[in-house]
Formats: structure tokens, sequence, C-alpha cells
């Protein structure tokens, strides 16, 4: 589990700077990153861990105007069964959002509604020691400063669609 921002694309985005990139984002979500970690370890990929079922729940949609500039800080909790266990703010993201989108734009294309997860703040489970995974009945909440709480109860392989 990690608590991250999603940035929702607005417009076509292919080979732009960083400045273009930012005023092309629609607006944000919350995200939860939840990762299948036995899947995610039988590849050297994370594409299998990262797109199971269910995975990637995201919150309402918040305008790129409400939101304002995430280098400005928004912070970033993440509770599990009520108990904290990432503490972040967007202050600290490594990239930019504009220089993140303008990044990827060099690699493929970006259309409108392409969604971008932009990286979670430390403390995600699998690393502490002893790893710390999810169990069917755990309950996960991921709130962001102006884009809400997202709470996303973990269930059993028996409840997959």
């Amino acid at each position: 589990m990690g608590g991250e921002v999603a940035a929702v694309v607005g417009r076509r985005l292919t080979d732009v700077d960083a400045e273009t990139a930012a005023g092309a984002v629609l607006g944000y979500a919350a995200f939860n990153d939840l990762t299948a970690r036995t899947a995610q370890k039988l590849t050297t990929q994370w594409t299998l861990g990262k797109n199971g079922d269910r995975s990637g729940p995201m919150g309402p949609l918040v305008t790129a105007d409400e939101v304002g500039d995430l280098a400005d800080g928004l912070r970033v909790r993440t509770r599990v069964n009520g108990q904290t266990v990432q503490d972040g703010n967007t202050r600290d993201m490594i990239f930019g959002i504009g220089e993140l989108l303008s990044r990827i734009s060099r690699t493929f294309t970006l259309n409108p509604g392409d969604v971008i997860a932009t990286g979670t703040p430390e403390g995600v489970g699998y690393v502490r020691t002893p790893p710390w995974l999810l169990r069917p009945g755990d309950v996960v909440e991921v709130e962001i400063d102006r884009l809400g709480v997202l709470r996303t109860p973990i269930v059993s392989s028996e409840a997959r669609p």
C-alpha cells in the first residue's frame, strides 16, 4: 500500500517541456498503490504486481485550479486500520509534476484522461522490518490535503471479480 497523488492529463502531450506539461494537468485525485508483492517478485518487471484485480483505487477528480501547485505542499497520509504508516508532503517529490509529465512525454504520448501516479512517500509496508503486508479485513485510508480521503477495504482472493 502507498498513498499517492494521481495527476489526470487534460490534453495531448508529446515531447513537451515541463511548463507545457504542468499546464496540461486537468486535475488530481488520491490514489492507493496496492501492489501484489507476490506477483511482483515473479519477474524483474513491476507490471504484473501493479495490475491485479481491483488494484489502483482512485478518489474523485479535483481540478488543478482548485488544488493549486503541488510544489506548495499537500500533506499525504496513509493509514492502515487507523494507524499512520506514511506521512509525507508533495513538496518533497523528487520530480515536480511538470518535469514528471515532460519526461514521460518524451517516451510515449500522454492523452487526455491518462492517469499518472506520482510516487509514494516512504513507509510502504514491504520495506518495513518486518515487512507489513495487507490482509483481508484491513482498511487502507489515503488522505491528501484538498483531495479528501480514499478508503479501501482489503478483501480475500475469493472476493475477486
